[in-house]
C-alpha cells in the first residue's frame, strides 16, 4: 500500500505543472481536514480565508525559489500534499496584508505547524511565512523528502518524537580534538 503522496499526487495530471494550484483534493485527507477546520474557525471569527496554493510542483517550488519566496529550491512539503498556503480573501481576491498571527493559533490548535513560527515560537527563524500550514515538522522533512516517512493519519506533528524535535533545534556540538592532535596541528603550522 502507498501513500498520498504516490498514490494520488504522482498520478495526477498536474503533478508537472508550473502552475499554482489550490485543489483541496491534492491535500492529503487529514491535512485537508484540518486546513478546512482552520477556514470555518476563521469564517467564525469574521475572517474570510482563500485556500491560495495547496500542491506544488518541483518546477513551481524552483520558480518561487529563483524568485526568493521560498528558501527551498528542489522540494518542499507542498509537494507532498501536506502543505497549505491560506490567504485572506478580499472582495473575492487574496490578499497578504495584516496580521496573520490568528493563523498560527488556529494552526496550532488543529494540529499543524505555521509559518510564522514553524512549530517552536521560542526559536527566532530566519524564514517566515505567515500564511503557510504543513502537517510535518522541520525535523521531519528530511525523511519526507528522501521517500522514507510519510505520516499517517494519527500523525500529529506536536506528538512528534522529542528527540528527533530536540536534534532539529540544537546546534551540533563542536568537534574537539586531544590535546596531541591540537599539539601536532601547531607543529605542522611552524614548519
Amino acid at each position: 500500500m502507498g501513500t498520498f503522496y504516490t498514490d494520488v499526487i504522482q498520478k495526477d495530471a498536474r503533478f508537472a505543472s508550473a502552475v499554482r494550484i489550490a485543489d483541496l483534493a491534492l491535500l492529503e485527507p487529514t491535512t485537508r481536514q484540518l486546513v478546512q477546520q482552520i477556514v470555518d474557525a476563521a469564517q467564525k471569527m469574521g475572517i474570510i480565508l482563500m485556500i491560495y496554493e495547496t500542491y506544488r510542483s518541483l518546477a513551481r517550488q524552483q520558480e518561487l525559489f529563483d524568485n526568493g519566496a521560498t528558501k527551498l529550491r528542489s522540494a518542499g512539503v507542498h509537494s507532498y500534499g501536506l502543505a497549505c498556503d491560506i490567504v485572506r480573501a478580499v472582495g473575492g481576491e487574496p490578499s497578504w496584508k495584516g496580521d496573520f498571527s490568528f493563523l498560527g493559533q488556529l494552526a496550532h490548535a488543529s494540529g499543524l505547524i505555521w509559518g510564522g513560527d514553524w512549530g517552536n515560537p521560542n526559536i527566532a527563524h530566519s524564514f517566515v511565512d505567515a500564511v503557510h500550514v504543513q502537517r510535518c515538522t522541520v525535523a521531519r522533512q528530511p525523511a519526507l523528502f528522501a521517500g522514507t516517512w510519510y505520516p499517517d493519519e494519527s500523525y500529529n506533528p506536536y506528538a512528534d518524537d522529542p528527540q528527533l524535535l530536540r536534534a532539529a533545534v540544537t546546534p551540533p556540538a563542536k568537534p574537539t580534538r586531544s590535546r596531541s592532535a591540537a599539539a601536532g596541528a601547531r607543529r605542522r603550522k611552524k614548519s
